[in-house]
C-alpha cells in the first residue's frame, strides 16, 4: 500500500472519539471505526502538552514508523486515530510498538494469519 491515506478534517476525528471504539494503554489511545473505503486512513494526535514542536513532531514519526512496519498485520476498511500520551516521548520504541499492537489486539483490528 504505498498511498498514504490519512485522517485531516476535525469533523473525522471528532466522529472517531464520539462513535469509535477505543483501547488504551500506557503510551497511546487507539480509536477505530469501520469505514466505507477499502483501506485505512489514519490520524495521529500529539498534543501540545508533550513538548515543543521538535518533541511532538518525533513522537509522530515514531508513530507513524510504528503502523508502517505493522500494517500488514492490520485488517483493512478502518479508520483509526493514534493519540500519543506522554510515555511516548522518553518511550522505548519496542514497548511503544507492542503497546500499538496489543491496543489493536483488543480492537480486534489484527487478521487471524499475522504473526
Amino acid at each position: 500500500m504505498d498511498v498514504r491515506c490519512t485522517l485531516k478534517k476535525n469533523s473525522d476525528f471528532r466522529r472517531l472519539y464520539n462513535k469509535g471504539k477505543s483501547a488504551v494503554t500506557p503510551y497511546m489511545v487507539v480509536y477505530c471505526r469501520r469505514s466505507k473505503g477499502q483501506n485505512n486512513r489514519l490520524g495521529y494526535t500529539v498534543s501540545t502538552k508533550l513538548g515543543h514542536a521538535v518533541v511532538r513532531n518525533r513522537v509522530r514519526r515514531r508513530l507513524r514508523e510504528i503502523y508502517r512496519l505493522n500494517a500488514h498485520k492490520l485488517s483493512s476498511g478502518y479508520d483509526i486515530v493514534i493519540v500519543a500520551r506522554t510515555r511516548c516521548v522518553d518511550g522505548d520504541y519496542w514497548k511503544m510498538e507492542k503497546a500499538f499492537l496489543s491496543a489493536c489486539e483488543k480492537l480486534g483490528l489484527l487478521r487471524e494469519n499475522a504473526q
